[in-house]
């Protein structure tokens, strides 16, 4: 499955220099993040504790975008 992501430019010049220091790609890099962060935080409590830090916090800032149609889109 492919998914898209959007990086801040400094962000993702960290990424690359990452993955060129561990000689992997940058896929690599993003899904042993994600598998990291699943496995870390995969449970009810720790989202739900999460949750309410965000909201207490009152940030306003939206974590989701619309995306682009990607039916032209290859990997």
């Amino acid at each position: 499955m492919a998914i898209g992501i959007r990086l801040e430019p400094e962000l993702e010049k960290q990424l690359d220099r990452l993955a060129q220091s561990l000689g992997k790609t940058r896929s690599a890099c993003v899904r042993e993040a994600i598998a990291h962060y699943l496995h870390r935080f995969d449970g009810d409590e720790e989202a739900k504790r999460q949750s309410s830090l965000i909201a207490a916090s009152g940030c306003t800032q939206q974590w989701s975008e619309p995306l682009p149609d990607w039916d032209d889109w290859t990997a």
